[in-house]
């Protein structure tokens, strides 16, 4: 035991001994060499050469990278893509090495000043199944692993050495071109100099420091991945692993975006730890992270998912159904075919789902084609099982509720990352459901300030943030579906707009907006409850089949992925005509019921709601990949724009009132009412058998003013006293 504590230099042999070593050299070289193989030899059908001429394209612009796909690497070698698998750590620098030495042979001669050959970034990407952020286990450390998921927060871009000069503070030793490990992990600085001087003392502990000026580095940046919550189980928090991405790979994608990412599971020191933790024995105890070799976008905003690429057969089955002709009845069928009825809400959120066009205008601006829809009324009229469904089938969902979300969690929050004490930026629901839809639950339930963070999400569709000096803009292109119930908790016919519990800043930015009322009809309710029934005596003997006239789940998800990448229609110039004459006479309309009846339309009409019918029939011309909107599809959006939001906006008027939906009918009901009004002073009693006699003879049909009456008594306008001969009171 002589000499053991000694202060000298002590090291140990980890690569064993001097012919391992050289073994282990030789293997080395040939693995470079199948590598140089592969990117010079490898050829698809018609003998292109497609990884050297990719490389050589991307030397020649500028761009150091080459894409490689990890199956070719599989059919030119398997054993090679075997163990580029299982030990990518020493197997992806001898790819990148290779690629440098193949990128000196095919660009020579270059021009002069440029005689050094660049690195070379690899990056591999992948078609196999991704696993789970769930499924990643100890004995996948170490080894190339892909991961679906959302980026949730990027950090800024960051410098980190990958070659370090060191010098001595005492004898002024210079050490260059230490190699430093790709990752998060450092580097130890050696605690002793070991350069002896005769007549010089020796150094003292740690003596050496870096020095930035002779250091080589690279760019890298930390993202947060959180796996997609269609793969969280029921009950459980979305789980989250840390993105480690350098050079190329830097500033690829933001917060937001839907990924799969290929690279290697590793691990890293968790922070400098106590002497507590040191006593105890926990050393090899490491955190997790995820060095990233290649990433995949699966959305860039136009709501497609995953399904990005369609085959031949594919594309013939989706225009085969754009082309047939009821293809607008058979999707509406086809939305939550479980709920009976609400078949006009239904259309709406077919609508909803496909969207209408995104434009940018010369100045820059943009206008929003996602449709938005509120859900306005009475409770157990399925509005939260058609939010659920909508989650489902569109290509990208994200469900929240109104109580459990807060303007932070809805749009985006700026928190304090706990390992480098800097601020960072999180997305919230509107953010990673970019793209797609959002579903609001329980809107009303919301607390005001929280509604109001959601305005310019809704109209521009972006979310500015100015906090901890982080000023940023993030894309917020979604559709909002929301669920609300009226002030009253059910809806009040005799209270009219004050049910309506919003401000005109936040309806004026829902495209369409429905009172769901849930009616007493004996006829009704008896086949509702039968419907009912059927659903729950068939629940276990449910299949994925459809039922007749309507499509599955995954053909719709498809259908829907497909009309809105291919096609973006716009209004043929006659359908613009017609919308623009039917806009003035709705304006007109809304301002003589405010100056007859002194009450304030609801919701008001502007140029906001032009716009929303222009977006509704956009998204019917896009159902059918039709390149233009014709005036059919402009008779649709004005039909759905007013049973839903001018019926809503004049709450107690005739608009929209079942069997009167013609322009003729709803002329002839506001004659009919307005000539009541002028014709009784409040307070006055007549029979209801006269008021018919009166207008019969003014060629009235009795029908049409027994259903004003019915409407009138219903809003509490009038009301009657007996049950055979009827008296009205008018207000």
């Amino acid at each position: 035991m002589e000499g053991f504590d000694d202060a000298g230099v002590f090291f140990s042999d980890n690569f064993g001994s001097e012919e391992q070593q050289d073994d282990q050299h030789i293997n080395r070289q040939q693995v470079k060499k199948r590598f140089k193989d592969f990117i010079r030899q490898f050829h698809e059908g018609n003998f292109s050469y497609r990884y050297r001429d990719q490389l050589k394209r991307h030397y020649n612009l500028g761009q150091y990278w080459l894409e490689i796909d990890a199956e070719d690497v599989a059919s030119f070698d398997e054993t090679l893509a075997d163990n580029m698998y299982k030990s990518p750590a020493e197997h992806l620098p001898l790819f990148e090495e290779a690629a440098k030495e193949v990128a000196d042979e095919i660009t020579q001669p270059r021009p002069e000043g440029e005689e050094e050959v660049e690195d070379i970034q690899v990056m591999i990407n992948s078609t196999s199944v991704p696993s789970n952020v769930r499924d990643l286990k100890s004995d996948q450390m170490a080894k190339l692993v892909k991961i679906p998921g959302i980026i949730i927060a990027a950090s800024a871009i960051r410098a980190k050495a990958i070659k370090l000069s060191i010098q001595c503070r005492s004898c002024q030793n210079l050490i260059n071109n230490i190699a430093v490990k790709s990752g998060l992990e450092g580097y130890a600085l050696p605690r002793k100099c070991n350069t002896e001087q005769a007549g010089r003392p020796k150094c003292p502990i740690d003596p050496f420091f870096i020095i930035p000026d002779k250091c080589k580095c690279v760019d890298f940046q930390v993202l947060k991945l959180q796996e997609a919550p269609e793969a969280v189980p029921n009950g459980e928090l979305p789980r989250h692993m840390q993105l480690y991405c350098d050079r190329y790979l830097c500033d690829k994608v933001v917060p937001g975006n839907r990924v799969t990412v290929m690279g290697v599971y590793s691990i890293k020191k968790s922070g400098k730890p106590s002497q507590k933790a040191r006593d105890k024995v926990n050393v090899g105890i490491r955190s997790p992270y995820f060095r990233v070799l290649g990433v995949q976008v699966d959305t860039d905003g136009s709501g497609r998912s995953a399904v990005t690429t369609f085959n031949p057969s594919d594309e013939e089955e989706m225009r085969t159904l754009a082309s047939s002709p009821n293809i607008y009845d058979t999707i509406a069928k086809s939305i939550a075919p479980s709920i009976y009825g609400s078949i006009d809400i239904k259309k709406a959120i077919s609508c909803l789902l496909f969207g209408g066009s995104r434009k940018r205008l010369p100045d820059g601006l943009t206008r929003r084609g996602d449709v938005n829809l509120l859900m306005l009324g009475d409770p157990g009229t399925a509005k939260s099982q058609l939010l659920k469904f909508v989650e489902r089938c569109s290509p990208i969902g994200v469900y929240t509720s109104g109580k459990g979300s807060s303007a932070a969690g809805l749009t985006a929050s700026v928190t304090r990352d706990p390992a480098t004490r800097n601020f960072v930026m999180e997305g919230g629901a509107m953010v990673l459901a970019d793209g797609g839809v959002v579903c609001i639950d329980e809107f009303d339930k919301m607390r005001e300030d929280d509604r109001v963070a959601i305005h310019e999400a809704m109209e521009q569709q972006t979310i500015s943030i100015a906090k901890a000096g982080i000023t940023t803009t993030l894309n917020s292109r979604c559709s909002v579906l929301a669920a609300a119930n009226s002030v009253y908790g059910r809806w009040d016919d005799t209270k009219g707009e004050e049910n309506i519990d919003f401000m005109p800043t936040i309806l004026s930015r829902f495209d369409l907006i429905f009172i769901v009322k849930d009616e007493h009809d004996e006829r009704r309710d008896m086949t509702l409850a039968k419907h009912v029934m059927n659903v729950h005596l068939n629940a276990l003997q449910t299949t994925d089949e459809p039922a007749e006239g309507e499509l599955s789940l995954n053909t719709l998800k498809k259908f829907i992925a497909y009309c809105r990448s291919r096609c973006g229609p716009r209004l043929a110039p006659e359908a613009a005509e017609k919308l623009k004459n039917r806009y003035v006479l709705m304006r007109n309309g809304a301002g003589e019921y405010e100056r007859e009846t002194g009450k304030k339309v609801s919701i008001p009409i502007t140029v906001r709601q032009l716009e929303a019918l222009i977006r509704v029939s956009e998204s019917l011309a896009k159902m059918r990949l039709a390149p233009f909107a014709t005036s059919v599809d402009v008779d649709e959006a004005l039909r759905l724009f007013q049973v839903s939001t001018l019926d809503a906006a004049t709450t107690g008027n005739l608009s929209g009132v079942e069997g009167f939906t013609t322009e003729e009918d709803q002329e002839m009901l506001s004659r009919i009412e307005k000539q009541l009004k002028r014709r009784f002073v409040i307070g006055s009693q007549v029979s209801e058998h006269a008021i018919i006699q009166d207008f019969t003879r003014q060629k009235y049909p009795e029908r049409s003013v027994c259903k004003v009456l019915h409407f009138m008594l219903r809003r509490g306008e009038i009301q009657h006293r007996m049950q055979r001969k009827m008296l009205y009171r008018l207000k």
